[in-house]
């Protein structure tokens, strides 16, 4: 054998092997994998566009939300 063979064939046997188990081992709940999302592109006047994302700025929320809460207003949930 090679001059490593004999130190590695001791070193798998059992009663050579340490023992350890984790002391504070947390175990992660499974990741829910968020809906795939994409784009809705919609054509507008950037004069419309500035406006409405300075009042969306102003009131601390996104257009995204406002479109979002709109069409399911309009539509409904599938």
């Amino acid at each position: 054998m090679s001059k490593y063979g004999d130190i590695i064939k001791k070193a798998r046997e059992p009663e050579n092997q340490i023992k350890v188990k984790p002391d504070n081992q947390i175990t992660k709940q499974p990741e829910i994998e968020p809906e795939q999302l994409v784009n809705l592109c919609v054509k507008v006047p950037v004069k419309l566009r500035r406006y409405w994302m300075s009042k969306a700025k102003e009131q601390g929320i996104t257009v995204t939300s406002v479109i979002v809460e709109a069409l399911n207003q309009k539509f409904g949930k599938p």
